[in-house]
């Protein structure tokens, strides 16, 4: 009796430590989830990011380049800023805002952080605890590094310089962060992605994240009946940018005679990827993708620059005999073309069309600039600041309007001056030729569409950001952080294939001559 008893009891109560331990979180857990939400009022989406919460905590501190692939994955599908009409999941998790403004958290005074610098903070934490306890860690090197630390120290001088002056901090806050998140990233990436593998993971978290805001955008232009509505844009601004990435990125796979799953899979996603940056409407993107295509001609090797233009004259003839039919056209057809017209014709009422307005508007905002530079050449006016207005700008639905212009690149000399002006050209530079000189060693076919696609990223974001507001968008600056930071990793792989080649032919010629 007593023995079946305990048996009973060891078949009840777990002998191992682990799993009582497994039980007691698991119902921690539940219960805190039911107790959320009964104050919430069954709202799921406080639960939802409790979870999600525990998930990032226990997978980034189990492996930390993990927990980096769930970072950019949020960063690249959740929403900074609202597209008006439409109110997805992606922006009610305010993954962008800060803590105190989120309206499921309860309210916290000190919340200047967002959810985004929390998960960073935990990935650099949890990456330094490794590097502190594991000898086996492996710190890696970044090319240019001294650069970037100029930049980055004139950068830090600049909103120091600016709200010292008086400037505002919270405006100055939003001008800084984006870059500040992209110098992270850059430096960090090395550390966390080191192995071809987790290349490739990555990769494949950027192409399902960007299809998917594609297929967003999709969706809506179908919702509104197959129009825009009384928008522009049914993407956010940065969703054209990234999917102009993987069109260069699908090239160089097809150029290189690379043919894995992921070629495949952006051949059958190249529709939808195609409509999501029509839906984007983006006129800025459009050129920074014909720009980033220009780069990519250039850097590439004379046979492969041969090919592609073979590739690309009946394309481009099919392009002009489109423009040509629908120059004049108004309808959804002819809506890219109107595109184009209106930034090459930006003060042509006529021909510019619905969006004479705002490039009106956008040659007012250079002006200022333009003065503001010329009253502080040298060391700008620092961040936080306004800058001058000699020609008054109307007022439109952004609140940092006197802070932040559409040209970032004339904005960031404005509050630089000349010499923070300078270390930034120099930095951004830097990574190009480091870049252009890594792809011409590299003969693994899949490493040079990757290295193709960082230096391109570079190129692209320079360009968008002469027109539109693109340096202080967080998910712009944390993907191109993500690109190029890919780099010194691409440059040791490659090296420790040469050495390993190197080493081959040394072996084979001792065997020959024994």
């Amino acid at each position: 009796m007593s023995e079946a008893r305990n048996g009973q009891l060891r078949r009840w109560i777990p002998g191992d430590w682990g799993e009582v331990a497994g039980l007691v979180f698991v119902g921690g857990v539940s219960v805190i989830l039911a107790l959320i939400l009964i104050f919430t009022g069954g709202k799921i989406l406080p639960a939802i990011a409790f979870v999600m919460v525990l998930a990032i905590f226990f997978m980034t501190f189990y492996r930390v380049d993990w927990g980096f692939y769930l970072f950019m994955a949020m960063v690249l599908i959740f929403d900074q800023f609202e597209i008006p009409g439409f109110n997805p999941i992606t922006l009610q998790v305010h993954y962008f805002w800060n803590i105190k403004q989120i309206p499921y958290i309860p309210s916290i005074a000190l919340g200047v952080m967002n959810p985004l610098e929390v998960q960073l903070g935990l990935m650099l934490l949890a990456w330094f605890l490794a590097v502190s306890l594991r000898r086996e860690t492996r710190l890696e090197g970044v090319p240019n590094w001294g650069i970037g630390l100029l930049f980055f120290l004139a950068l830090t001088a600049s909103l120091a310089y600016g709200l010292k002056r008086g400037g505002d901090f919270l405006p100055s806050l939003w001008e800084v962060r984006a870059l500040f998140y992209f110098g992270l990233v850059y430096f960090f990436i090395p550390q966390v992605i080191q192995t071809r593998e987790q290349i490739r993971i990555l990769m494949w978290i950027a192409i399902i994240a960007i299809t998917f805001k594609a297929l967003q955008g999709i969706a809506r232009f179908v919702v509104l009946g197959f129009s825009f509505g009384p928008d522009t844009c049914l993407t956010n601004h940065e969703d054209p940018v990234f999917m102009a990435t993987l069109f260069i990125f699908l090239i160089g796979l097809i150029l290189f005679g690379v043919k894995d799953k992921q070629r495949t899979a952006l051949l059958w996603l190249l529709g939808p990827l195609l409509l999501g940056f029509m839906a984007g409407q983006r006129r800025a993107a459009f050129g920074g993708f014909f720009a980033s295509l220009i780069t990519f001609i250039v850097i590439l090797p004379k046979p492969k620059r041969a090919m592609l233009f073979k590739a690309l004259v009946p394309i481009l003839l099919s392009l002009a005999v489109y423009c040509a039919i629908f120059w004049n056209n108004e309808g959804r057809f002819g809506l890219p073309v109107q595109l184009v017209k209106s930034a090459i014709f930006d003060t042509d009422k006529a021909e510019a069309g619905e969006r004479y307005s705002s490039n009106l508007y956008r040659r007012f905002e250079d002006y200022d600039l333009a003065v503001t530079i010329r009253n502080n050449p040298v060391i700008g006016i620092g961040f936080g600041n306004k800058y001058m207005q000699p020609i008054a700008l109307p007022e439109i639905p952004f609140p940092l309007r006197d802070y932040i212009s559409h040209n970032e690149i004339l904005w960031l000399m404005v509050k630089m001056g000349g010499i923070g002006f300078f270390f930034f050209w120099l930095f951004m530079n830097s990574i190009v030729f480091q870049g252009a000189a890594i792809f011409r060693r590299l003969d693994d076919p899949y490493l040079m569409a990757i290295c193709a696609i960082a230096i391109i990223s570079v190129v692209n974001q320079v360009f968008v950001s002469y027109f539109d507001l693109q340096l202080t968008y967080y998910r712009d600056m944390i993907y191109l952080g993500t690109l190029t930071g890919l780099l010194p990793t691409i440059k040791r792989l490659n090296e420790s294939k040469e050495r390993v080649a190197i080493r081959f032919g040394e072996l084979s010629k001792l065997q020959v001559e024994n």
